[in-house]
């Protein structure tokens, strides 16, 4: 029974430890002791149209035969809304009994926010409020410069630019996932992924992760991409260590052996105090595998062979120091 017990308390650290480390400051500790927990999540994490608080208390039994006691809080959240985010939530853990579900709790709702907000206007909006909003948001992008956000539709102005006209290309910052974090002895594994067409988009990427304290303060945040170059038929292709030694160079492998394109990895590693020996390198490889596949990048057996042969490019400039 006492060792039951110590492998449910061992889990459940684990899983808070893997969620501090994704959401930093969205992860608020409300009691230690009694383990309960708040996490903010919004729509967008820059410019936050739909926010909502999940707290949940995880009890003694979870995660092997009891789920974690919720609370949903948000003024709009209301009625048959509500209901139906719960019922996705106890869905959830249905299909996951005996797993760790905080993280695709917290996705779910994610999502739902995230469709919420391309299909309704901002909650509580009145004329004064929205012209405050609209003048804090020029000065924001005047004193970010060159950050470059979609102009919300309804924004349009008259006399804008024709379709006719040719439209400069700005560079975008491509759409950041994040994995569901392994756990070995202390030390913390993620994996995220973003879609890259250019090297300029992969600077983009690394500097927007580093934004976060969290993902900077790693141990090792380990990298490779593929970029499929159409007009030469070869792929663009690079990767580091940051003193792992060797994990890029492993890292690029998979990604070969996976024949990914247009794709940056980025495996962050934070070291407990134990040394892992090789695992450290399947647990950095099984997190990359596991976003990449999640989320589509894998190519279908018929991609493969049409790409089979293709030239590689390689710019190689791994770090040897440990």
């Amino acid at each position: 029974m006492a060792e039951a017990n110590n492998e449910r308390d061992q889990r459940q650290n684990e899983e808070i430890e893997a969620m501090a480390a994704i959401y930093g400051e969205e992860w608020c500790v409300i009691d230690d002791c009694a383990k309960i927990f708040c996490i903010r999540i919004s729509d967008d994490i820059d410019d936050p149209k739909w926010t909502l608080c999940l707290q949940v208390m995880l009890p003694r039994e979870y995660p092997g035969t009891a789920p974690p006691v919720y609370q949903l809080n948000a003024p709009w959240l209301k009625g048959q809304e509500r209901a139906d985010l719960s019922n996705s939530l106890e869905e959830i853990y249905i299909q996951n009994i005996g797993e760790s579900i905080l993280y695709l709790w917290v996705e779910k709702i994610r999502d739902v926010l995230i469709q919420k907000s391309q299909t309704e206007p901002d909650p509580d909006v009145n004329k004064k409020t929205e012209k405050k909003t609209v003048e804090r948001e020029r000065e924001r992008e005047r004193e970010r410069g060159p950050i470059v956000k979609k102009q919300p539709a309804n924004t349009a102005k008259k006399g804008a630019r024709k379709v006719s006209e040719p439209v400069p290309e700005v560079e975008e910052l491509p759409p950041i996932d994040h994995g569901v974090p392994i756990t070995d002895r202390r030390s913390t594994f993620q994996a995220h992924v973003a879609p890259v067409v250019n090297p300029k988009q992969v600077k983009m990427v690394l500097s927007k992760l580093y934004e976060n304290k969290k993902v900077a303060s790693a141990t090792h945040n380990i990298y490779a991409y593929r970029i499929f170059c159409e007009d030469k038929q070869t792929f663009l292709q690079d990767c580091e260590d940051d003193g792992e030694t060797a994990a890029g160079g492993r890292l690029l492998h998979l990604m070969e052996i996976l024949n990914v394109k247009n794709v940056l990895v980025v495996v962050s590693r934070w070291y407990g105090g134990i040394l892992l020996g090789p695992d450290r390198f399947k647990h950095i490889n099984n997190c990359a595998r596991n976003i990449l596949v999640e989320r589509n990048f894998t190519s279908s057996p018929e991609e493969s062979s049409k790409t089979l042969g293709k030239k590689k490019v390689k710019k190689d400039k791994k770090r040897n120091d440990h």
